[in-house]
Order: C-alpha cells, then sequence, then structure tokens
C-alpha cells in the first residue's frame, strides 16, 4: 500500500520546511521506494510508493493530468483492459494505473470513481476549480483520512500526521468509543474529534467552507441472478471467483497467503495453484503461511492445512503461537507503537509480527492474501431468517410454511416460533429487543450505554416490508460490518504489507447478492454454493468439515497470568474518569474470568485493550482528559434533559 500526505492551505501558505520533514519521517516506513512530492499555491502533497505490481514501478506521483489535475492514487486496478478500451487515449496495456485513473477521470469527471474497480484510495486537486476530491472503493480496503477548518484541508493514508503534528491536542470521538466496545466504529469515524475517515464508496468534495459527502455507487438490490439448475449457479461462482484471485495474484513477487485450514483461505489457495497452473497469473509463485498451538484443545488447524499442502505439493511457512503470542493476536497487535510512541487506534499500531515480518523479508513478499469476508457474504452463518423474510416479504405464504417445517426440523425447534422469530424481524428493536451478542457490556456506565446505544448496539434496525428484500438487506449488514472492521486496522509496516481480500472482489460480491439466498445456506449445509462448486479444487475433508471453534482457552490464561496488573488497572481507570466503564462491574468481570467462569469475553478484552490505549494517549498528550470530560459532562447533561 502506498501512502500520501497533502494539505492545502486557503490562503496559500506552504508548511515549513520542519513540519515537511517530519512528515516525510512518519511516512517512510509504509513507502520505502520513492519519495515524491508536489508544493504550489498552498498545497503540498507528499507521496511515498511500496511497489507490489510491475507497472507501479514506473509510476511518477502525484500525477498531473493533461487538464492540471493533481492526482495521488493508492490502489490496484482490475479492469484495466476495459478502461483502456473505454478511454480512447494514449493508453496501452504497459500503461500505469494512476495514468489510466487520470484519463478516465478527464473523460467522465467525478462519474469515473464508480468505473473503477479494485481496491483503491484517490485524491484529486483541481487548481482550476479549486477543489479537492477525496475517494474510496465500495469496500473500503485503503484508508483515507482528513480534516478541515477555516484555513485549511490536510488529508492523509495514515493517522499519524494529521494526529501527531496538529500542534494541538484532541478530544475524544466518544462513538467510535462505543462503536469500538460492539462490533465496529461507523466507517466515517475516528477517534480523534475533527478528524473523519472518507466512507467507502463515496467521494469528498471539499472547497472553503463547503463539505460535501456523495455516494458515487452501490450494490443494486434490483439485480437479480436467476439459472434453472444448481450447476448453472456453481459454474457462475467458479468463474467469478477464479477472477477475482486471480485479480489478487498481480504481483511481481511471490504472494504469500494465509492458509489457517478452514474454507475460505483453503479455497483461496487452492484456486490460485489452479490459475497459476494454466499460467494466468502475473505472480511468480504462491507461499503460504500456517498458524496451530498444539496447546489449544479447539484450535487444531494443522490436519486441515496439511491436507491442502499435500494437495498441492508444496509445505507453506508455519507458525508454532505460545499463549504469549496468541494474546498479540487478539489484540491485533499491542497499543505500543515504534520509538515508544502509542497506536493511534486502538488494540493495533501496524507493526508486523516478529513471525510474519521474518518470513516476508525472506522470501520477499509484499502481498498477502486473506480469507476475511468469506464467512461473512458465504452464507457461514447457518440462519434462514433472510430466506424466509423474503417470503413474508413476498407474500408467498406456501412456500413459507413448506421452508418453515423443513428449517424447524433443522433447528430443532416449533416451525411456530421460527414463524414468530421471523415477524419479530420485522419489528423495531426497541419492541422485541435485540440479541444477547449485540448486548452493551454490564459493565459499562449506564449514562454512556443510554448516549450511546446505536453504536453499542451495531446501529441495528428492524427489517422493513417493502424496499430491498430482506435477504439483500442482510448481505449488506455483512457487507457493512466488513467495511467498518477494515477502516478501522492500522495499515501494517516494518515490513509493509499489501493485504488483499479475493472475497471482497466487487464482482465476486455483486454475483452472491443477486442470487437467491438458498443457495448459499441450506438445511444441514451451511456454505452450500461454494462447497458444491469447489468440489475437486478444495479437498473434501476441508469442504465438509465443522465449523472452527472459537479459541477461548489462551485468551482466559492471559487473563490469569497477567492478573495482578490487571487488577492494579482496575483500580484507576482512564475510561472510568471519562463515563465510559465502571470499574467495580469490569474487576467482577475479570474475577470471573480468572475463576474460568462465563462471561463476554471478547468484550472484556476489548474494553483492556481500550484502556491500555487511553492511558497511552493520555501519557502522550495526545488527548485532553480535560477537553473530554467537558464534552462527557455535556453529553450527559443533554442527555438528562
Amino acid at each position: 500500500m502506498s501512502v500520501q500526505f497533502g494539505s492545502w492551505n486557503f490562503v496559500g501558505q506552504l508548511p515549513t520546511p520542519e513540519h515537511i520533514d517530519k512528515i516525510r519521517a512518519t511516512l517512510a516506513p509504509y513507502g520505502p521506494d520513492s519519495d515524491e512530492s508536489y508544493f504550489k499555491d498552498g498545497v503540498s502533497i507528499l507521496y511515498r510508493a511500496f511497489y507490489t505490481t510491475k507497472e507501479s514501478r514506473c509510476e511518477r506521483q502525484p500525477h498531473i493530468s493533461s487538464s492540471g489535475a493533481i492526482i495521488t492514487w493508492d490502489g490496484r486496478l482490475d479492469n484495466r483492459a476495459e478502461l483502456i478500451s473505454a478511454v480512447h487515449d494514449s493508453l496501452n496495456i504497459t500503461s500505469t494505473d494512476v495514468a489510466i485513473v487520470a484519463a478516465a477521470y478527464e473523460k467522465w469527471g467525478n462519474n469515473c470513481l464508480a468505473k473503477l474497480i479494485g481496491d483503491w484510495a484517490l485524491s484529486i486537486w483541481n487548481p482550476n476549480t479549486h477543489s479537492l476530491i477525496l475517494a474510496k472503493d465500495p469496500t473500503g480496503t485503503r484508508h483515507l483520512y482528513y480534516s478541515f477548518d477555516d484555513n485549511q484541508v490536510t488529508w492523509s493514508t495514515i493517522l499519524d500526521p494529521l494526529v501527531r503534528f496538529a500542534g494541538k491536542p484532541f478530544s475524544l470521538n466518544e462513538e467510535y468509543i462505543a462503536g469500538w466496545f460492539s462490533m465496529f466504529p461507523a466507517v466515517d469515524l475516528t477517534p480523534y474529534t475533527g478528524i473523519r475517515s472518507v466512507p467507502p464508496s463515496s467521494f469528498v468534495v471539499l472547497r472553503p467552507q463547503k463539505h460535501i459527502i456523495s455516494e458515487y455507487w452501490n450494490f443494486d438490490p434490483g439485480k437479480k441472478v436467476r439459472y434453472g439448475a444448481d450447476a448453472e449457479y456453481e459454474e457462475h461462482f467458479r468463474t467469478v471467483f477464479s477472477t477475482a484471485v486471480q485479480r489478487t495474484l498481480r504481483s511481481y513477487t511471490p504472494v504469500l497467503s494465509e492458509l489457517s485450514g478452514g474454507r475460505d483461505a483453503s479455497s483461496i489457495v487452492s484456486m490460485a495453484d489452479m490459475i497459476i497452473a494454466r499460467g494466468a497469473a502475473e505472480t511468480p509463485r504462491l507461499d503460504t503461511i500456517s498458524y496451530y498451538d498444539d496447546s489449544e484443545p479447539n484450535w487444531n488447524e494443522r490436519p486441515y492445512f496439511t491436507k491442502v499442502e499435500e494437495k498441492r505439493g508444496r509445505r507453506g511457512w508455519h507458525v508454532d503461537l505460545n499463549a504469549q503470542e496468541r494474546q498479540e493476536l487478539y489484540t491485533e497487535s499491542r497499543p505500543e507503537s515504534l520509538d515508544g510512541q502509542c497506536g493511534l487506534l486502538p488494540g493495533s499500531n501496524g507493526r508486523t509480527s516478529s513471525q510474519l515480518r521474518a518470513y516476508l523479508t525472506s522470501q520477499c513478499n509484499r502481498v498477502l492474501l486473506s480469507g476475511v469476508g468469506g464467512d461473512e457474504v458465504m452464507g457461514g452463518v447457518p440462519t434462514p431468517l433472510p430466506e424466509l423474510e423474503d417470503l413474508v416479504a413476498t407474500a408467498q405464504f406456501a412456500a413459507l410454511a413448506r421452508q418453515l417445517k423443513v428449517w424447524a426440523l433443522e433447528k430443532r425447534k416449533p416451525w411456530f416460533h421460527l414463524f414468530w422469530e421471523v415477524l419479530g424481524q420485522f419489528f423495531p428493536p426497541a419492541l422485541v429487543g435485540i440479541p444477547k451478542y449485540t448486548r452493551p457490556a454490564p459493565w459499562l456506565q449506564s449514562k454512556f450505554v443510554k448516549r450511546q446505544w446505536a453504536a453499542l448496539t451495531g446501529y441495528s434496525s428492524r427489517t422493513k416490508l417493502f424496499g430491498p428484500l430482506p435477504s439483500f438487506r442482510a448481505n449488506m449488514g455483512a457487507l457493512e460490518g466488513l467495511r467498518r472492521q477494515l477502516t478501522h486496522c492500522a495499515l501494517p509496516f516494518d515490513p509493509p504489507l499489501d493485504k488483499r481480500y479475493p472475497y471482497l472482489d466487487r464482482d465476486l460480491l455483486e454475483f452472491i447478492f443477486a442470487i437467491p439466498r438458498e443457495q448459499l445456506v441450506r438445511p444441514k449445509q451451511r456454505r452450500s454454493l461454494m462447497r458444491r462448486a469447489l468440489v475437486g479444487i478444495v479437498p473434501d475433508e476441508i469442504l465438509n468439515r465443522k465449523s472452527k471453534a472459537f479459541v477461548t482457552r489462551a485468551p482466559l490464561l492471559t487473563v490469569s497470568r497477567d492478573w495482578a496488573r490487571l487488577a492494579g488497572m482496575t483500580q484507576d481507570l482512564t475510561s472510568s474518569l471519562l463515563g465510559i466503564i465502571d470499574a467495580d462491574r469490569v474487576s467482577d468481570a475479570l474475577q470471573k474470568a480468572r475463576r474460568g467462569e462465563e462471561v463476554p469475553l471478547v468484550s472484556l478484552l476489548r474494553t483492556v485493550v481500550v484502556e491500555r490505549w487511553l492511558r497511552n494517549l493520555d501519557t502522550s498528550g495526545i488527548i485532553r482528559m480535560d477537553i473530554t470530560k467537558k464534552l462527557e459532562l455535556t453529553w450527559q447533561a443533554s442527555a438528562d434533559t
């Protein structure tokens, strides 16, 4: 992932050389391959490249288009040939991605954004109209943050320059913290009041005294794919999935793929091997990395990822995780960063783990394939509710009666109980309640819960009878959860790494969202389409395995091992001073976890991570406790009235 920083001072003032040097040093670990810049008329743009494709090594950015627009691009353009043909400019198959994007912008203006397929983030400074455009791809795999006031706009791929060199402390965005205690915060939020994130599938237009956010594209609920036989759906899936994997293999260095032994990662590796074998991949080689822990009884993945290795005839890199490393996996990374600096996002500073860093360095990998998204969009959760809600919304009552009986047998519950569960989805959550797994943690302070109920419950809403089908809404809800997750994970560095997600390919998602729900999930067969379509490609032992268990032993051991430190931490909670956590209740929850009793373990671990993160921010002077506390009192007063 290449990185950029920019600032536009409305009166034409440029940053000092010392300020620019600090920003250059901050960007350098993420983009070691080039150091380029643009300075003119109060606009300063810094760009650091991280090359992953053969074309990217020929790029010079910021790129100046034929009309004078200054374009800075971080991404991978997947429909290059299509755009080259449509633009009819002086482009050819060797043209760089940014040159193709610039030509598309010259031809279609802002309408070009909907035509860009791939993972990307983009800034366009137009000196002719004195406007700045910031945009991201539909799934939000890239980052782009910005802040603005009466004097200037500042934007960056990473938060550090916007936060560390702002020349002022920040107050915390309370909604962001609430979102972190739920699934993840909303896609436009950052922890810092005044700094925003460009939402996926959207572009932001900034001018003096003007700030407009617009959606340029989204999935069409009216698009339907209907076939007469299962085999036709299976063939279509193999085609779009193969294309999705092939796109992520575009790299001039060997590609590394996670191989966990689950269906998602195993399917990616197996399909990639087929693509490479027929000479249709740009990468010279596919390597794999697998994690295992023999001390974890519910997490024995070695028999499964070994099956894939046997099929491909190659052993991958195996990492044996001990309890300490498992803790790092659960918190994504320690809040402390390099040079003693704290991470600017909770639980993640982006620093690559020691095991992965060693392998990347030795094998020259710059791209990592991840199976994130497969479980959410391919029917990994075997619920019949979206399908049954569709039948209610379309008044197909005979089919509803048949499917209720079938699914009632599968779920081992009376059909009328299942029917009432379906009907309950159409009523407001305030009337029927919310699922147990979305309820706020019991140790959160009641006033905080009242103020931030929507964020704490994942912005839940009822299913509607009219408009897009409930299954389409469920698909979009799953995608929104993935967008939040990707938006709020720090970029990897030391060394840098381009993470790619085949299951979040736009064309693949369009197909999955357009087919009948019963193709994805059937009684006694979760991931039905995927398992049928990949027979003979993925080992049967993996296609037919039971779902992977959730790991609990190591986190509980971590609580026990670090008990003295955790107990001491609860005596003086920064999050309690901010009106977020009830210290006595979280202490009780930690005691239960230490005894092995049932507690909301994920929420508890996130609470610990957030507390450590807040303490580091306070110590470093990045946040002002007094300002944040004043805001908390203001929120409390408004809630009481």
